[in-house]
């Protein structure tokens, strides 16, 4: 099946849908997300094949939001998020001093562990039928 999209003006959060700690990021965005400036969409659906490269796709190893046409990685992307997410969220981004090449390999550490730590699930998040219209194939 194919999918047309119109996703210039979106804000999408891609995740590794079998990832547990992905998905424990999902749940805290949608929770505190009040004005539903995100959507969803696992790393393995259709909306990632037809938004972004596949080298980005191949390696399920970030979160990645895809952010009025523009994409951002790891430590980047989840800053953007809790700044938007405003609130006690808001503190997080004070990491932001610290250079993106060390805050990126924090990332990259608990990406690589993250799997050993909060588990791999056998098949994608299924949203309930309340979350459905923010989540993308």
């Amino acid at each position: 099946m194919i999918y047309v999209l119109d996703m210039k003006n979106k804000n999408i959060l891609f995740f590794d849908g079998v990832c547990g700690l992905c998905n424990r990021f999902v749940n805290i965005v949608i929770f505190y997300d009040k004005n539903h400036f995100y959507h969803f969409a696992p790393l393995q659906g259709e909306t990632s094949k037809q938004l972004l490269p596949s080298n980005i796709i191949d390696n399920l190893n970030s979160i990645i939001l895809w952010e009025n046409g523009q994409i951002k990685e790891k430590s980047a992307a989840v800053f953007s998020i809790f700044k938007k997410l405003g609130g006690f969220w808001r503190l997080i981004i004070v990491f932001q001093i610290l250079p993106l090449f060390l805050t990126d390999r924090i990332y990259d550490f608990i990406a690589k562990y993250r799997y050993n730590f909060f588990g791999k699930k056998e098949f994608c998040r299924i949203p309930t039928p309340k979350e459905r219209e923010w989540f993308l194939p």
